[in-house]
């Protein structure tokens, strides 16, 4: 599989490539947001793993621009540590956030993790929610809304995963939070909010009134849509 890695650091590249060598992997260096934007569309990676703080285009904007044709998923980088940093980078769809300093052996667990999900066999088993209007391919990870393809990142293909395997059922945060462990940071409900709210923009006729997604106030979150 490609591995796209950006990063100003010329250290953090060698360190980051050797380790995933190691593991069969191909990879590619960026050292910019313009360089990391161009060879994300030629070089079409499995998956990305970006820094925040880049010396033209920040990371933030290198993932956005990227989530505007691409589900690839992403794994963030950077020295910043805030919650509103890290929420930023989910908002705009980032997968996963680790700080600097970090160890690459983690890194490469995370990658591993990360593309197994993303990842699979096809097959033809269906979840097919309100007549169709929602159906769900559980083994190869697809999602179509009124027969067109919705692009999800693993991780929201994740939640919607649990929640639908399981109609009616709440899922207070905490348990939805094992879907995007690894975060090592406090504010945790906020985390998953974010992610509902990137779900529910993608798969919902209105957000603002979810048909799908449902909140349950002072509980957490279930899955509406009848098989």
């Amino acid at each position: 599989m490609k591995i796209l890695i950006v990063d100003d650091e010329e250290n953090i590249l060698e360190i980051v490539e050797a380790y995933l060598v190691a593991k069969n992997y191909q990879v590619f260096r960026a050292m910019d947001g313009e360089e990391a934007l161009r060879k994300a569309e030629t070089i079409r990676p499995d998956l990305i793993v970006l820094d925040l703080m880049l010396p033209d285009i920040s990371g933030l904007e290198v993932c956005r621009r990227i989530r505007k044709s691409s589900s690839v998923p992403v794994i963030m980088l950077t020295a910043r540590t805030t919650e509103q940093d890290i929420l930023s980078g989910l908002h705009i769809g980032a997968d996963h956030y680790m700080t600097k300093p970090f160890s690459p052996k983690e890194l490469v667990a995370r990658v591993q993790t990360v593309l197994r999900r993303s990842h699979k066999e096809p097959q033809e088993v269906k979840w097919s929610f309100e007549g169709g209007l929602l159906d769900i391919y559980p083994d190869n990870m697809q999602v179509f809304k009124k027969g067109l393809e919705v692009g999800l990142t693993p991780t929201e293909y994740g939640l919607l995963f649990l929640l639908a395997s399981h109609p009616q059922q709440i899922f207070p945060r905490q348990q939805l939070l094992q879907v995007v462990k690894g975060l090592d940071f406090d504010g945790t409900d906020r985390v998953i909010d974010v992610h509902i709210k990137n779900l529910r923009r993608k798969i919902e006729d209105d957000a603002r009134t979810p048909h799908y997604i449902l909140t349950i106030y002072g509980a957490g979150y279930r899955f509406g849509g009848q098989k």
